[in-house]
């Protein structure tokens, strides 16, 4: 059983020598003709050779105006903050309140943790079919194509403290649940403070969304890890196929190699790799209760065949019995609800037998 599991490890592919990929991590050829080189792109930018047709940017906001004490400062972040929101459903935050060396401890723990050795590593596998999604873990094809994505990954609630399952958190390296714990607990101020600016945004009360997202007690802050190895063929996989994030955010720190990207207007932008930038991303349940006003962007992860690419995704969901409905003060005859009320758990089964009934795959009874 232990072999079956292995040989399912993207890492183990990555390191063995192949020269070409397994056909089931080979995207559809109208997927590849838009994955592109993101080292090169990267590279020519650093030498100021970028394409002429590189088009817009992922918003950058610098939250330094909210502690200057000039209201219009403020406010000037809070309207970058809510544009972006609305324009993109993405944005890169600056000075977001998450100390420096806490976000490095956090990557050298997690580092640490995929340069054990394999046999190490599961024994905090997870067991999908089982239903335990806790642990470390690669996708299993659910799809009629069978369909794989170039990605290992360890994922574990963060947040709250109480909620949580210790014995899947990793005991090597010896620091990760410090580290990890520390970074959870600054996380958890920002994760209030953009959903208060997002509140106000949409003219309801500052604690609005948070409390209709479960509040402090009940929000949860998933943890996932993702770890894209080096890909011999990097211009017929993908790391993530494309798609948007059930949560109401999405908040996330990389390796600085680039590899994110996001669809705007119909084209796939490359997050550009910042130094201390926090990326935010709007997820599902923060579109339904803004009533559409806020977007869940679409995105997707690409890789390469030079460097491993490590990101950091806490992914902010309301609990599974959460009810999720438009804010009723948004809905009006000028602008009517565009989504049914359902609970998160619901919601999550209607997207994913929408994704299964589009590939023509009949969901398995739960």
């Amino acid at each position: 059983m232990a072999a079956a599991v292995r040989s399912l490890r993207v890492e183990s592919l990555a390191s063995s020598g192949l020269l070409t990929i397994p056909a089931e991590y080979v995207r559809p050829e109208w997927e590849r003709l838009s994955i592109v080189d993101v080292l090169r792109e990267a590279e020519l930018e650093a030498e100021g050779k970028a394409r002429e047709d590189a088009g817009p940017q992922i918003p950058v906001v610098d939250f330094k105006g909210l502690e200057s004490g000039e209201e219009s400062e403020r406010k000037r972040v809070e309207e970058e903050v809510r544009k972006a929101a609305a324009e993109w459903g993405v944005m890169q935050v600056m000075n977001h309140g998450v100390e420096g060396e806490v976000i490095e401890r956090l990557k050298k723990a997690g580092e640490a943790f995929f340069a054990l050795p394999m046999e190490e590593k599961e024994r905090y596998a997870n067991d999908q079919a089982a239903g335990k999604i806790d642990g470390y873990g690669s996708k299993l094809a659910n799809n009629a194509s069978g369909q794989l994505e170039w990605e290992d990954y360890f994922f574990h609630l963060l947040y709250p403290e109480d909620k949580r399952n210790m014995a899947v958190w990793p005991k090597n390296p010896e620091n990760y649940v410090e580290a990890t714990n520390e970074y959870g607990k600054q996380l958890r101020k920002v994760v209030t403070k953009i959903l208060s600016i997002l509140s106000l945004g949409l003219g309801v009360e500052e604690g609005r969304l948070e409390k209709d997202l479960g509040g402090m007690d009940d929000l949860l802050m998933q943890l996932k890890i993702n770890y894209y190895p080096k890909c011999p063929q990097p211009e017929l996989a993908l790391g993530v196929e494309a798609h948007t994030d059930i949560s109401a955010l999405t908040l996330l720190l990389h390796n600085m190699v680039p590899g994110l990207q996001i669809n705007h207007d119909g084209r796939w932008v490359t997050a550009k790799c910042i130094p201390g930038a926090l990326i935010v991303h709007v997820g599902d349940s923060l579109e339904i209760l803004s009533n559409g006003r806020y977007r869940s962007g679409l995105h997707r992860g690409v890789v390469n065949k030079e460097k491993v690419r490590i990101s950091w995704a806490v992914f902010c969901e309301p609990p599974k019995e959460q009810l999720l409905r438009p804010i009723p003060e948004l809905v009006t005859d000028a602008e009517p609800a565009q989504f049914t009320p359902r609970t998160f758990a619901q919601h999550i089964e209607q997207k994913l037998f929408r994704k299964e009934e589009e590939e023509g795959v009949v969901p398995a009874t739960q």
